[in-house]
């Protein structure tokens, strides 16, 4: 999402036709984001303030993706959560019970509001013996004053804390590529990943089995790439000069 379609809240070049034609054409398809702040109806308001027009179903979030991946490994759970509403949401929706009482699972997500309370009761929950789940484990993110501390920067505190380290569900992690292939019911052999990140999106992607394609308007540049020991498919200028492609 951000750095591929959207720019602090500006559509970038040929992000609202790109959207457009996939949907003309029929073509199934996701936008994904590892921020786990906003629920998905947030980031659709989000996107159509922009000019760009993606339906509510069309959304994967990271905490989305935790939400799933929980509802698997243990149904009707329980969690204590330090996040937003896209988090609490979502966990809610998938069934779980959100309690700071002997829950299974601490789920750290981003938020703008770190408590250092919540922050120790997570790390007394972990000890007594809750298991350490994060949504994503970028340790910063954007601002208009620059970057804020995120998930894996708090993360990185509760570890040492507590010796524990937490199992990160967003990107890199490819399960987030695969929970997204199984939403829409696709395989991997015939579909694209886009992406501004080699770190993220790009390896993910790679792991995932994808086709992956790197725009150059977000985080990484050009000559970042040579710096890297794997490729993407191929590397174009924005999201607009993959239109012909569709």
């Amino acid at each position: 999402m951000d750095g591929v379609l959207v720019h602090e809240n500006e559509a970038l070049p040929g992000a609202a036709e790109f959207i457009r034609t996939l949907r003309d054409k029929d073509r199934p398809f996701l936008v994904l984001t590892n921020n786990s702040i906003f629920t998905d109806r947030d980031l659709r308001a989000r996107l159509a303030s922009s000019g760009i027009d993606v339906p509510i179903e069309a959304i994967w979030t990271s905490a989305l993706a935790t939400a799933t991946f929980l509802r698997t490994q243990s149904p009707g759970g329980s969690a204590y959560v330090i996040g937003e509403a896209g988090l609490t949401t979502a966990l809610y929706e998938a069934g779980y019970t959100l309690t700071d009482k002997s829950p299974d699972y601490v789920v750290l997500g981003e938020t703008r509001t770190y408590s250092f309370e919540a922050i120790t009761t997570a790390v007394r929950l972990i000890l007594g013996g809750a298991r350490f789940i994060a949504t994503n484990p970028d340790v910063t993110g954007p601002s208009g004053d620059g970057p804020l501390p995120a998930t894996g920067a708090v993360a990185a505190m509760i570890t040492k804390a507590t010796g524990r380290e937490p199992y990160f569900v967003g990107k890199p992690n490819p399960m987030m590529f695969r929970s997204a292939l199984n939403r829409i019911d696709a395989h991997s052999r015939v579909t694209a990943m886009i992406g501004d990140r080699m770190d993220t999106d790009i390896v993910a992607g790679i792991e995932a089995g994808l086709e992956t394609f790197l725009v150059l308007t977000g985080s990484t540049s050009a000559e970042e790439v040579e710096t890297y020991p794997f490729r993407p498919s191929r590397v174009v200028a924005g999201i607009g000069d993959l239109i012909p492609l569709i």
